[in-house]
């Protein structure tokens, strides 16, 4: 027994420990639980008895001894790589890019949208995506026989067609005169739902804003000014503005919103379809009815509101030609708004 010990001393001094190969051999052969000297602990049994504290002694020597020279080795060789630098790294290989997220077209230009209002003394409002029939339709002057309200139209959430996932944000409206007092001043910007299907040119998820300004006093003037500086901001100031007549359940009177294509400069081309205007919204004075059904006294006061697409404003502004870009999540396409505020 004491032979093999002086042997397995020998062979512990006598180990070359150069590199992380070679140390990780010798820890497996001395230090490991089936190493040599965990061999030489089993066999301790067959000692002697007189003589088993006597190699005992010797073995823990041994044992100490083998971990100091693999602990010295152990340190040399992270002290060599410390200071050649060599991290194992090839810095021969090419480099990894960078690349930043952009923010999508639709918060571009809503947030430009809220900016351009919030100028001229506009807040924002939000409300709920889920509406009930009331805040939807019933307010807002829609009959019980409208085409809005068949199921080729509307996601209804409920049997009974009194839940509803809303297909305008004119349903914010309602909840802000339910619970606010005039003078009003907001827009709504937020995404709504159609039953309808996806296309260049549909989609059943999208969004818009609409405006509501309520005041004593509020002409189809103030609509024309308000929709003239917003215009004029979003588009160029060279941008020209018209009212075509129209009809919305919820306004009265009420008309679609045309704004000179800026691509052509109103020449006409293929974007405006040679007319030279492009349609952007639709807007009106709001309908006394819906005052009085939302609390607000029409005798004492007026209103007109607003609605355009933003999606539609994106494809206006950015020139993009299908609507399903906006949702698809194409890296490709969205890089392009890299750089843009």
């Amino acid at each position: 027994m004491v032979e093999n010990i002086q042997q397995v001393a020998q062979e512990i001094e006598a180990a070359q420990l150069t590199n992380a190969a070679e140390l990780e051999q010798f820890r497996i052969a001395y230090i490991g639980r089936k190493g040599r000297i965990a061999d030489l602990f089993n066999n301790l049994k067959e000692v002697a008895p007189e003589q088993r504290r006597e190699v005992g002694q010797q073995l823990n020597t041994l044992k100490n001894r083998a971990q100091e020279r693999f602990d010295q080795a152990q340190e040399q060789l992270s002290s060599a790589a410390d200071t050649t630098g060599d991290t194992g790294f090839d810095f021969s290989l090419p480099t990894v890019p960078n690349t930043l997220g952009t923010r999508h077209p639709l918060s571009l230009v809503r947030q430009e949208i809220v900016r351009i209002f919030e100028r001229i003394g506009f807040n924002v409002a939000e409300g709920p995506e889920m509406e009930d029939d009331w805040h939807n339709f019933s307010a807002l002057n829609f009959p019980e026989n409208h085409p809005a309200r068949e199921m080729q139209d509307t996601f209804f959430l409920s049997e009974d067609k009194e839940h509803l996932l809303r297909t305008h944000t004119s349903t914010v409206q309602v909840r802000l005169m339910e619970n606010n007092q005039p003078p009003l001043r907001s827009i709504m910007p937020g995404r709504v739902y159609r039953n309808e299907a996806i296309s260049a040119r549909a989609h059943m998820v999208f969004h818009q804003v609409e405006g509501l300004y309520v005041n004593k006093g509020v002409s189809f003037k103030d609509l024309k000014e308000t929709l003239y500086y917003f215009a004029k901001e979003m588009f160029g100031q060279d941008t020209q503005i018209r009212f075509r007549p129209s009809f919305f359940p919820f306004t009265e009177p009420s008309a679609e919103i045309d704004i000179t294509c800026f691509i052509c400069k109103g020449e006409g081309c293929n974007i405006c379809k040679g007319s030279g205007w492009v349609e952007i919204g639709g807007s009106g004075m709001v309908d006394p009815a819906v005052l009085q059904s939302s609390g607000i006294d029409p005798e004492e006061y007026s209103g007109f509101a607003f609605g355009m697409g933003i999606e539609r404003i994106t494809m206006l502004k950015y020139q993009i030609k299908d609507l399903r870009l906006f949702t698809e999540n194409d890296v490709r396409f969205l890089r392009q708004f890299e750089g843009v505020i």
